[in-house]
């Protein structure tokens, strides 16, 4: 929900109400399937890695003791990550500190990638590490798929945002 006047006096971060919750698993929801289409089936067609990010969940959830079955992996990578987490990373922390630090200099496409980087950073290399994996799965084929993968979901959850919430000019 990007702002069209970043200088204006309401708030950058958006009220949490029952619509931004759907919005949020709207786009969640289309962006995780985004990121699967391609990790799981656009990338090995074309020969390279297959992404198993619940397989990330899974040692994850491991490390702490947590239940980690496929069914426990699946359910805290789709529901909690993609519908939950990343919107709620974009929508109430990145989409604010980045509109008040460039002043929405560039246009929501720019920001959703760099948002879909920083998702890798934090899932590939940070996750990973306290799941007890290498530090950003040492560089091979899955992590570049998984660098698309998290750019696409950005794009494809910024896009979604973008088209659903009605500017404040339509309001």
């Amino acid at each position: 929900m990007l702002k069209d006047h970043p200088d204006q006096t309401t708030s950058l971060i958006p009220k949490l109400s029952i619509a931004t919750v759907g919005l949020m698993f709207i786009a969640g929801f289309m962006a995780t399937n985004a990121f699967d289409l391609w990790g799981q089936v656009i990338s090995p067609s074309l020969g390279f890695a297959t992404l198993s990010p619940h397989g990330l969940a899974k040692s994850f959830l491991g490390k702490f003791g947590l239940p980690n079955s496929n069914y426990a992996g699946y359910f805290f990578h789709f529901y909690l990550v993609g519908l939950i987490g990343y919107p709620i990373g974009w929508l109430f922390v990145f989409e604010p500190i980045w509109t008040r630090v460039t002043g929405n200099k560039f246009n929501w496409f720019v920001s959703s990638a760099v948002y879909g980087v920083g998702l890798w950073v934090f899932a590939i290399g940070g996750i990973t590490t306290i799941a007890g994996l290498p530090f950003f799965l040492n560089f091979t084929g899955i992590t570049w798929v998984a660098l698309v993968g998290h750019v696409l979901y950005g794009i494809v959850l910024v896009a979604l945002l973008q088209i659903i919430t009605p500017r404040s000019s339509e309001v």
